[in-house]
């Protein structure tokens, strides 16, 4: 083998216990998601129910043919 591919073992090696890591990136993320999630629902809210009727139910009404 080449001296290119071989790999060398580090020689300091650190574990994390559960007391020191620290994930503030996957609660950033998470939240984030959580914003977006909240902005489409109000968005869904005053394009769908505001101004007129749930267009499911408006739709199945007109094409029973009871409105």
């Amino acid at each position: 083998m080449s001296s290119r591919t071989e790999q060398r073992e580090p020689d300091h090696v650190q574990t994390l216990g559960h007391e020191e890591y620290d994930p503030i990136g996957t609660a950033i993320l998470i939240g984030i998601y959580f914003l977006i999630l909240v902005l489409l629902w109000i968005f869904m809210y005053f394009v769908e129910f505001l101004g007129n009727g749930p267009t499911v139910v408006g739709m199945a009404l007109t094409v029973v043919g009871l409105a």
